[in-house]
């Protein structure tokens, strides 16, 4: 029996019969007595610190912090430069 002949007899019994298994376990592993709360924190993870939007010290050290192209000058160095 050809290597090729011997694989695609195996993929199409055994390891069918795997994967199917595989996927019936992931589903009740999904749908398992006590997953809602963590499926539910883990839908909330984009607005866990959405409460409040960011102040302006915070959008301006963000400013800062990107790099600025040659020569220019970012508004932390003119804020020290006015000190």
């Amino acid at each position: 029996m050809e290597k090729y002949t011997l694989m695609r007899e195996f993929a199409d019994s055994w390891f069918l019969l795997a994967m199917f298994a595989f996927f019936i376990g992931v589903v009740i592993w999904a749908f398992r007595p006590g997953s809602g709360k963590q499926q539910e924190d883990a839908a909330e993870i984009p607005f866990r610190h959405d409460n409040a939007p960011a102040s302006d010290d915070t959008r301006e050290n963000a400013r800062d912090d990107a790099s600025p192209s040659a020569g220019a000058t970012t508004a932390k160095h003119r804020k020290e430069a006015r000190q």
